[in-house]
C-alpha cells in the first residue's frame, strides 16, 4: 500500500479545527488514494470528533478539509463522496442485507434496479451471497460488520471512515474479521481513515498511524516506527514498553525520574529510553553475580495476568513493568509490597532522541 503524503490535488488534505466547549481538536491529516490511516488515542482524545468533521457531521471551527483537490467544508454530509462505516454498523433493521446496501446508491440517484445489482456483486465480493434476503437481525456480528462496509463501498466513496469497526465483535470472531478487513482495504483505491482504541487493530489494518492525545497529534509514522520509538506514556502502554525520558550522555541516560539506564546506544542531549517489561528480571535478594548493569531496589505494587504471563507492577527508584511467569512468581513469592531488585541489561535497552 502507498505511504507517501498525499499531494495537494488528490488524496485527502486536511486541518481540522473543531472547538466544542472547553474541548478543541487540532489537527492535520493527509493521506493519498490507497493509504489506510489510524486514528489512535485514548477515550476523550478527538478521534471520534475528527471522524464526524470528516464527514460533515461535526462542522470546522478553522482549518479546511480538501478531497481530491475539492473543498469539502461547506458541503453538506449527504453530498459528500464519504462512505462510513459505524461502530453499531446502524443497519435497517427492516430492510434485508441487500436492501441496506442498496440504500447507499439509491441515495445518490441510482435506479432500483442498478442499486439492487451493486449490492449484490458487493455482497458476493464480501462472501455473503447466500445472505441477501437476511435482515440484520439474523445476521452473525461478523455477518452485519461486512454488510455496512458494504454498504459504504457500494456508493464508490472517496473516503471511507471506519469508526471503531471491529468493537462490537467477540475476541474469535474479531479475528477473522480483522483478517478480511485487511483484504478489503489492501483493495480500496482510495483514502480509508480508522478510528480505534485498539492498537492490535491499528497496527494490522493501518499504514501510518497518527496518534491524537487531548485534541492534538502527538505522534505520527510507520506502526513499527511508532510500536519502537513511543513518545508519550501512552504509546508506550499501547505497545508494551517500559518508556522513560532524560538526558543522554554517551552510553548513559540520565532519567527525569532520577537514576541512570545504561544503553548500547551512543546518544548526547535529551532522549528516550524504553524496554519491554519481558526484559526485567527480578531477584528478592540483590543480586551478586548478575550481569546486568541496570539495577534497581524496587516495590511490588500490584500483580495481574497479563495473556499467559503475570504483569508485576513495580515501584521504587524506578516505577517500572515485569513480565514474569506464574511459576517465577510462585517461586519469588511475590505479593504486593514485597522488596525487590529489578534489573535489565543494556543490550535490551533502547535509547533514541526525544
Amino acid at each position: 500500500m502507498p505511504k507517501h503524503p498525499a499531494p495537494p490535488s488528490e488524496g485527502l488534505d486536511a486541518h481540522l479545527v473543531v472547538e466544542r466547549g472547553s474541548f478543541r481538536l487540532d489537527i492535520a491529516l493527509t493521506a493519498a488514494p490507497g493509504d489506510v490511516v489510524a486514528l489512535l488515542g485514548p477515550n476523550g482524545a478527538g478521534k471520534t470528533t475528527a471522524l464526524r468533521a470528516l464527514a460533515g457531521l461535526a462542522p470546522l471551527s478553522d482549518g479546511h478539509l480538501r478531497l481530491d483537490g475539492t473543498d469539502l467544508a461547506r458541503t453538506p454530509p449527504e453530498a459528500r463522496p464519504v462512505g462510513v462505516v459505524f461502530q453499531d454498523y446502524l443497519l435497517f433493521p427492516h430492510l434485508t442485507a441487500l436492501d441496506n446496501v442498496a440504500f447507499g446508491p439509491r441515495c445518490r440517484g441510482v435506479g432500483k434496479s442498478e442499486a439492487r445489482a451493486r449490492a449484490a456483486a458487493w455482497l458476493e465480493r464480501m462472501g455473503l451471497a447466500g445472505h441477501t434476503g437476511a435482515k440484520p437481525r439474523r445476521l452473525s456480528g461478523g455477518q452485519a460488520q461486512r454488510v455496512a462496509l458494504a454498504r459504504a463501498l457500494a456508493t464508490d466513496p472517496r473516503l471511507l471512515l471506519l469508526d471503531e469497526p471491529l468493537a462490537a465483535l467477540d475476541a474469535r470472531t474479531r479475528l477473522e474479521v480483522r483478517a478480511q478487513l485487511r483484504r478489503h482495504l489492501a483493495d480500496f483505491e482510495a483514502v480509508a481513515v480508522l478510528v480505534t482504541h485498539d492498537p492490535l487493530d491499528a497496527m494490522v489494518l493501518a499504514d501510518r498511524l497518527v496518534v491524537v492525545e487531548h485534541g492534538r497529534v502527538v505522534q505520527e509514522g510507520a506502526p513499527a516506527d511508532i510500536a519502537r520509538h513511543p513518545r508519550t506514556e501512552y504509546i508506550a502502554q499501547l505497545v508494551g514498553l517500559n518508556l522513560y525520558r532524560g538526558r543522554a550522555d554517551g552510553h548513559t541516560v540520565r532519567l527525569d525520574a532520577g537514576p541512570e539506564v545504561s544503553t548500547t546506544e551512543n546518544l548526547s542531549g535529551p532522549a528516550f529510553v524504553a524496554f519491554p517489561p519481558g526484559a526485567v528480571t527480578l531477584y528478592r535478594d540483590r543480586p551478586t553475580g548478575s550481569s546486568a548493569r541496570n539495577l534497581w531496589r524496587c516495590e511490588v505494587a500490584g500483580l495481574e495476568s497479563h495473556g499467559d504471563q503475570i504483569r508485576v507492577e513495580l515501584t521504587g527508584e524506578l516505577p517500572l513493568a515485569a513480565d514474569l511467569t506464574a511459576v517465577a512468581v510462585a517461586e519469588l513469592g511475590l505479593h504486593p509490597g514485597a522488596p525487590v531488585w529489578a534489573a535489565v541489561k543494556a543490550t535490551q535497552t533502547h535509547a533514541y532522541p526525544a
